[in-house]
C-alpha cells in the first residue's frame, strides 16, 4: 500500500472529496484507486477561519502489469507520500520453567484485563479475581449510590469490572512511546470487542463510558471462553510467602489458593491492599501525584473558543492546558470530559472524591475537567510508603464534611473571595450525585488553592471565559494517579518472587491505554519465564 500523510480537507468534505484528494496527490485517475483506509484523522484549528481535517490514508491501487508502488510514489514528487509500513503485534512465549498452578490476576481494570486475556490466549488459563461486581451489577450499585448516597465500598466508581476507567470518558490517547505495536493491539482488541472503529485512527480517540461497559464484558467472556476463570466479589485478603517467594493467597478472609505467580493490577484506590503489601514485605515507595478541583463550563464556550463560529459543525472540543506558577508549581488540566458529567467517585465511607465522565456522543451541555497541582512526597511528608494515601484521605474527609456527605460545589468567583457559595449562576452543575454549596478552600491545601486560582486565570488568556466567576467548581479531585509505587525489577518482578505489580495502581501507568500496555508487558514478562504445566 501507499501512505499519504497531511491530506487536508474542508470540514464539510465528503468521501468523494477524499478520493479526489488521493487522486490529486498521487497524480492518478480515481478509477485506479482500488480502496483506501484511514489511519489517522485530526483537526487543524490553528486558523479559526480555515479549519481543516487532516488525514493519513493507506491506499491500495489497481496496477497495470509494469507499474510498481515505488514508481507512483516517485512520480507524485510529494514528501507526504511513501510506502506504507504498517505492522502488527506479535509475541513468542519463550518460557522454560513450568508453572504448577495457574497465574492469578488481581483486578479487572485495563491492565488486569489485557494481561489476563493474553495469558488465556496463550494457554495459561488464568484465574482473575475482582473485589467488585460484574459491570451490569456494578452500574446498578453506582446509580443507586448517586441517587441515595448509600455507598457500596467494594462496588463503586473505583472498584468493579473495568476499573475506574469504566466510569470516565474512556479516553485512549497516551504519551507512551511503544515500538512493539502494543498500542495497536490495544486499539484493535477494543474494536474487536465492540468499541467504535474510529478509535483506530482518531487523533484523540475515546470510547465513552456507555460503550466501554459492553467492551469489558465481552473481553471477560472471551477470557472465560479461552479457559480462564473470572470471580467477582472476591478480594485478596492475605499473602503467603516462603523463602522470599509467593506460595499462596487468601480470598475473602476464608479461602486459601496456592500459586507461584500473581499479577496485582489493583488500581490506585486499593488502599487496603497497599497496606497488606507493605505489611507482608513488598517494597513500596511514595510517589508524586496531583490534587485539585473539577471545573465546569458550557461546552459551547469551549467549542467556540477552540473552533470559532463553525464549532457547531465539528465534534465537541476539548482542551489541554498547563501553567507554571510564580511559586514554581505546575498547574494543568486533567481528564478533560467534553459534553460530560462530574461524578461522585467515592470509595470509602466518610470520604468524598470527584471524577469526570462522558458518554460516546459527548452531548451533555457542560464540559468539565480537573484542574490540578502536582504534589511531591516532600509536600505531604512522604517518609512512609503510604503517606500519600493518608494525604489523599485527609482532604477527601474534609470534602465529605464541608459537603455534608454530598459533592461540595462553589462558584469560581466565590473561591476568589474565600466565601461559601449560596447560589448557582448561569452554569448549572451537571453532577452525578447530589451536591451541596460550600467553600472549597476548606478541602484543598492553601498553596494548591493559590496555584489553582493563578492557573485558572492564566488559562483565561488561552480560552476566553475560562475564569468566568460563574464557572462551577467541585472537589476534591485527588485520585489523579497512584500515590504509591510498588517496586519491580527489570523483569517486572517485585522483591517477593512471583509477584508482578502491574498498571496504574502499582505506579507504572496513567490512564486506560498506558495501563493496558503495561498489562501486555507483564504478560510478556511471565511468558518469557514460564510455560503452563497444570492441565
Amino acid at each position: 500500500m501507499i501512505r499519504i500523510s497531511q491530506l487536508k480537507l474542508d470540514i464539510k468534505h465528503t468521501p468523494e472529496d477524499i478520493l479526489s484528494g488521493i487522486s490529486k496527490t498521487l497524480k492518478i485517475p480515481t478509477n485506479k484507486i482500488q480502496s483506501y483506509e484511514i489511519s489517522k484523522k485530526s483537526i487543524d484549528a490553528r486558523k479559526k477561519d480555515d479549519i481543516k481535517y487532516i488525514y493519513q490514508v493507506e491506499v491500495t491501487l489497481n496496477f497495470d502489469k509494469k507499474e510498481k508502488e515505488e514508481d507512483i510514489v516517485k512520480h507524485s514528487k510529494n514528501v507526504n507520500v511513501s510506502i506504507s509500513t504498517k505492522s502488527s503485534y506479535h509475541y513468542e512465549a519463550t518460557g522454560e520453567n513450568f508453572l504448577k498452578q495457574r497465574p492469578i490476576v488481581i483486578g479487572t481494570g485495563p491492565a488486569g484485563l489485557f494481561c489476563a486475556w493474553l495469558l488465556a490466549k496463550y494457554g495459561y488459563q488464568p484465574l482473575v479475581i475482582e473485589r467488585g461486581e460484574d459491570v451490569d451489577n456494578r452500574v446498578k450499585a453506582v446509580e443507586h449510590f448517586w441517587i441515595s448516597n448509600e455507598l457500596n465500598a467494594n462496588s463503586n466508581v473505583q472498584f468493579g469490572e473495568g476499573g475506574a476507567g469504566t466510569f470516565s470518558d474512556g479516553k485512549l490517547n497516551t504519551m507512551v512511546k511503544d515500538a512493539n505495536d502494543r498500542y495497536r493491539l490495544v486499539m484493535e482488541t477494543f474494536v474487536s470487542f465492540g468499541a467504535p472503529s474510529d478509535i483506530l485512527y482518531l487523533n484523540k480517540p475515546h470510547i465513552g463510558t456507555d460503550q466501554l461497559r459492553s467492551v469489558v464484558k465481552n473481553m471477560r467472556n472471551d477470557i472465560i471462553a479461552l479457559g480462564g476463570e473470572v470471580r467477582f466479589q472476591t478480594q485478596m485478603t492475605d499473602l503467603y510467602v516462603e523463602e522470599g517467594k509467593i506460595v499462596g493467597i487468601e480470598l475473602n478472609h476464608k479461602e486459601r489458593i496456592p500459586c507461584e505467580v500473581i499479577i496485582p493490577a489493583i488500581g490506585h484506590s486499593a488502599r487496603d491492599t497497599f497496606s497488606l503489601f507493605k505489611n507482608r514485605g513488598l517494597i513500596l515507595s511514595p510517589k508524586a501525584f496531583a490534587i485539585g478541583l473539577r471545573i465546569e463550563h458550557k461546552q459551547s464556550l469551549i467549542s467556540k473558543a477552540q473552533y470559532g463560529d463553525c464549532y457547531s459543525m465539528l465534534p465537541p472540543a476539548d482542551y489541554k492546558l498547563t501553567h507554571q506558577t510564580t511559586s514554581g508549581r505546575g498547574v494543568y488540566s486533567f481528564c478533560m470530559c467534553p459534553g460530560g458529567y462530574v461524578v461522585n467517585a467515592s470509595s470509602e465511607q466518610g470520604h468524598l472524591v470527584v471524577n469526570g465522565m462522558s458518554n460516546y456522543r459527548r452531548d451533555e451541555e457542560n464540559a468539565n475537567s480537573a484542574i490540578v497541582v502536582t504534589v511531591q512526597p516532600e509536600d505531604y511528608g512522604g517518609t512512609d510508603a503510604l503517606s500519600g494515601v493518608e494525604f489523599q484521605r485527609q482532604w477527601e474527609r474534609k470534602a465529605y464534611e464541608i459537603g455534608k456527605g454530598y459533592v461540595p460545589v462553589q462558584l469560581f468567583g466565590d473561591l476568589l473571595r474565600n466565601k461559601e457559595s449560596v447560589t448557582i449562576g448561569g452554569i448549572k452543575p451537571n453532577i452525578k450525585g447530589e451536591y451541596h454549596l460550600s467553600n472549597l478552600s476548606d478541602c484543598i491545601p492553601l498553596d494548591v488553592k493559590e496555584s489553582l486560582i493563578e492557573g485558572i486565570q492564566a488559562f483565561d488568556r488561552k480560552i476566553k471565559g475560562f475564569a468566568d466567576e460563574e464557572a462551577v467548581l467541585s472537589g476534591v479531585e485527588s485520585r489523579t494517579s497512584s500515590p504509591v509505587r510498588i517496586h519491580r525489577d527489570e523483569a517486572l518482578e517485585s522483591n517477593i518472587k512471583g509477584i508482578y505489580p502491574c498498571g496504574e495502581g502499582a505506579g507504572y501507568a496513567g490512564g486506560i491505554t498506558s495501563a493496558a500496555i503495561d498489562g501486555i508487558k507483564v504478560f510478556e514478562a511471565v511468558a518469557a519465564r514460564y510455560v503452563p504445566q497444570y492441565y
